[in-house]
């Protein structure tokens, strides 16, 4: 009797120890040992040129993160799918990350066609989803959406001030072309620089819309278009491998010196282009993520960065690579936000998507802010032209200029295409474009 009443009484000890520290044990159960965070980007195809310095830059920022303990203690585990392996699959890899895997949050995508695409699909899973680089604007508009944010500006931003900047810049032409990848980018926004065009400059005449396949090799048939055209502008928010083409096939034939081009995405292909760019080209990109912004020359973290990425790549840091670290940056700021706001324990998927709505960090660049109605990014966009450099064996930006986002953004609660229809011509001198300074 005696070693079974001592096995009782033993077991009846370890369950009231047990009881008694369950809600440390809850508290530490409730803090995981690593999360997982799901990461699109084109690791294959045309475009991985502009995807594969995002992964870069993602690695890099993830490597550092982790040594330095990672998110209040916890590593964060990255899982990347590739983009360019089509809709399809990429929404089937998707779904597996986040339901199989257990993916805390998603940072997708690059294509504005796959955030259209996504966007509900994250909604349904109930999994935060940052549309980390897609532009188009019709991912969130009109969507009341909960888990979905975007940390940097969509395309009203970018081509309400990218027609600002060229109003300003060459007040004078007649008339203007387009050559836009045929995808929901390339026709968004042409859609809303066009009409912001027409509202602001009524008088100048589109004399070309054309629209080759996105991944096209063969650009000849719209050079020839534009040859025989010579509109004053030529305008292309194309990227990646597609851009790089077009540009290479327009200037062996002499087009960049016939007509002024303008690229509001075209810092991303400078390096890779190299001579086949001409001094004067109009340039954006798409924020102020430009490793040669003046306001950051100065500027410790950045410089690093700049300095690691041309370390580990052999290139220097392109708009995709910041809008990585941007994400990355805003995921960090709002776990600890939610965090702060839970009494300093673990955020459930719910307390951590109300920390994005509103919050206010710095990426590498200026600071961002996301609007608490609809989850969008603000932040500036800098332009600049075209120029030959000593130092570099590629073009440089010089006559560096910010647009800040106020005024050229749609306003939360209206619809795009309403709001462009109140815009005035005004709105040029309205708008100031600074110039960068260090």
């Amino acid at each position: 009797m005696k070693p079974k009443a001592i096995g009782q009484f033993g077991t009846k000890l370890t369950l009231t120890c047990a009881l008694a520290l369950s809600p440390l044990l809850a508290f530490a159960d409730s803090k995981p040992a690593a999360i997982k965070i799901g990461i699109t980007t084109f690791i294959s195809g045309p475009a991985s040129v502009f995807g594969m310095p995002a992964k870069a830059a993602a690695d890099l920022y993830l490597e550092q993160l982790n040594a330095s303990g990672g998110i209040k203690g916890v590593k964060v585990e990255p899982i990347f799918i590739d983009e360019g392996v089509g809709s399809d699959r990429l929404l089937s890899e998707y779904r597996r990350v986040v339901q199989e895997q257990q993916a805390a949050v998603m940072i997708a995508s690059i294509s504005s066609g796959n955030c259209n695409t996504l966007a509900p699909v994250a909604e349904d899973l109930k999994v935060v989803n940052l549309l980390w680089d897609c532009g188009t604007e019709k991912a969130l508009e009109n969507h009341a959406y909960r888990y979905v944010f975007r940390p940097q500006a969509n395309a009203v931003t970018e081509m309400v001030s990218s027609v600002i900047y060229l109003l300003q810049t060459k007040p004078d032409f007649k008339t203007i072309a387009v050559v836009n990848q045929d995808y929901a980018w390339g026709r968004d926004s042409w859609e809303i620089f066009s009409r912001t065009l027409k509202q602001l400059k009524p008088d100048v005449k589109v004399v070309a819309e054309l629209f080759p396949r996105f991944g096209a090799s063969d650009f000849s048939a719209e050079v020839s278009r534009l040859q025989v055209l010579r509109p004053d502008v030529v305008l292309s928010t194309s990227w990646g491998g597609d851009l790089d083409t077009f540009i290479r096939q327009a200037s062996q034939r002499g087009l960049l010196q016939k007509s002024q081009f303008f690229l509001p995405l075209g810092e991303t292909s400078l390096e890779r282009l190299g001579s086949a760019v001409p001094d004067g080209v109009l340039v954006g990109a798409r924020g102020d993520h430009y490793f040669l912004n003046p306001q950051y020359t100065n500027d410790a973290r950045h410089g690093q960065f700049v300095n690691d990425f041309k370390a580990r790549t052999g290139t220097y840091p392109i708009y995709s690579a910041y809008h990585m670290v941007q994400a990355l940056d805003a995921t960090v700021a709002a776990y600890s936000r939610a965090i702060s706001a839970n009494g300093d324990k673990w955020p459930d998927e719910e307390q951590l998507a109300d920390a994005f709505r509103g919050l206010e960090f710095r990426g590498l660049t200026s600071g961002v802010r996301i609007r608490p109605e609809d989850g969008q990014g603000l932040e500036p966009q800098l332009f600049g032209v075209t120029a030959a450099s000593n130092q570099f064996k590629f073009k440089v930006l010089k006559d560096i200029v910010l647009i800040n986002p106020d005024g050229v953004t749609t306003p939360p609660g209206m619809k795009t295409q309403d709001w462009l229809g109140t815009l005035s011509p005004e709105l040029i001198t309205e708008i100031k474009a600074v110039r960068a300074q260090p």
